[in-house]
């Protein structure tokens, strides 16, 4: 491996520990190290990757950051790219799963996560109108929105999700004739990756089926997650809130709050969350299970975005020129952020109906809102008021 490709990994290894704030803060700081300052790609062409990897489903930072290590040495730096910028976060919520266990097995009050737990409701409550304001500018995209919060929040069954995103970006390519036509080039598509994403989604739906293994189904269930979320780990929200705490029942909805506040605090992808869920998930089994069950979420959350990148990057100079692309995100879009606006009531039930709880969710989002209090600040600050009016 030449020295140019260390020093790119050495970067990304930079940008995981320091990147802060979420997929938008990420390609900010990508633009500053990766554009600015080291002249790996163009302004345009990471804007570019990055309007890619919006369209498709998956971590949309993960897979920019992956696209640009497959554009600058191929497949082999491309998946080192996603195990060095994984990695840190995806240890922190390892440790975090097992830390809540082992305080829950030894009688050790959580009460200490009771201010951080309504603040998280706060970041999902921002993380819906800032995810709104940004993609939903028509009357159609405004409806759309409404009607997917709706249906989200009194029908949150597994699969209500990936059919109103489906739905969505159907409706919105029937207005196709809005957008500007490009001239077109045949498509050269290479299947390989597609062929490997479908066979692992149905080779593990099988084995789960056949063999009732928890961990090959959880490796199923974040697989299949993995491959229906588009907007970022915010809308990883409601999705894993609905199949893990009200279908299954794997944690409560007190830690499912805590793990998700604690991501925040933490830089890398927001994704990393899964780490946590797959090490509750599994807790029954002890610490070995419970690094088994990080383990496979891990890999089934950020598996498929990856496959899908490797699958589109290669043809998608002419595949963004058709308009019913450009038209059906959109609808993809709209519905994205309707589903964060129901995940940000739904996850508020669990709590406490006071006025400290509520205070603190109204306050969490303006301090996002109003002002520059960096995030990992504000959970810390949580933390803190915890250990000291628990």
């Amino acid at each position: 491996m030449s020295l140019r490709y260390y020093i790119f990994l050495k970067d990304v290894l930079v940008l995981a520990l320091t990147s802060f704030g979420g997929p938008q803060a990420h390609m900010a700081m990508m633009f500053k190290m990766l554009v600015d300052k080291r002249r790996y790609i163009s302004e345009k062409e990471l804007i570019e990757l990055n309007a890619l990897c919006q369209i498709l489903p998956g971590p949309t930072s993960t897979q920019t950051i992956t696209a640009l290590g497959y554009k600058i040495g191929g497949p082999n730096l491309a998946y080192l790219t996603l195990l060095v910028w994984i990695t840190p976060a995806a240890t922190i919520m390892t440790l975090a799963g097992l830390g809540i266990s082992y305080l829950q097995q030894n009688n050790i009050s959580l009460n200490f996560l009771k201010f951080i737990q309504p603040m998280a409701v706060g970041f999902v409550a921002y993380a819906a109108y800032m995810i709104s304001s940004k993609v939903v500018n028509t009357k159609l995209a405004v409806g759309l929105m409404v009607v997917s919060a709706i249906i989200g929040y009194f029908y949150n069954s597994p699969w209500v999700y990936p059919l109103l995103l489906i739905g969505g970006g159907v409706i919105t390519a029937f207005r196709f004739k809005q957008h500007p036509q490009e001239k077109g080039q045949k498509l050269q598509i290479q299947w390989a990756n597609f062929v490997l994403y479908v066979g692992v989604l149905v080779t593990a739906a099988v084995l789960g089926g056949a063999t009732s293994l928890l961990p090959i189904r959880l490796f199923e269930n974040f697989y299949r997650n993995g491959s229906l979320v588009f907007g970022g780990g915010q809308v990883l929200i409601p999705l894993m809130y609905t199949e893990f705490v009200d279908f299954k029942k794997y944690l409560t909805a007190e830690e499912f709050l805590s793990g998700f506040a604690m991501v925040q605090a933490l830089p890398g992808p927001v994704f990393a969350y899964c780490s946590y869920i797959g090490s509750l998930a599994m807790r029954g089994y002890g610490i070995p299970g419970q690094l088994l069950g990080s383990f496979v979420a891990t890999v089934g959350i950020f598996l498929p975005g990856t496959f899908l990148i490797f699958f589109v990057i290669r043809f998608w100079d002419g595949l963004k020129k058709f308009r019913v692309v450009r038209a059906s995100l959109e609808g993809v879009s709209a519905v994205s952020s309707g589903m964060v606006v129901a995940a940000a009531i739904m996850l508020y039930h669990p709590i406490d109906n006071t006025i400290l709880n509520f205070g603190l969710v109204v306050t969490t989002f303006c301090l996002l809102m109003f002002t520059k209090v960096p995030p990992p600040v504000l959970i810390l600050t949580g933390l803190i008021m915890g250990f000291v009016f628990g």
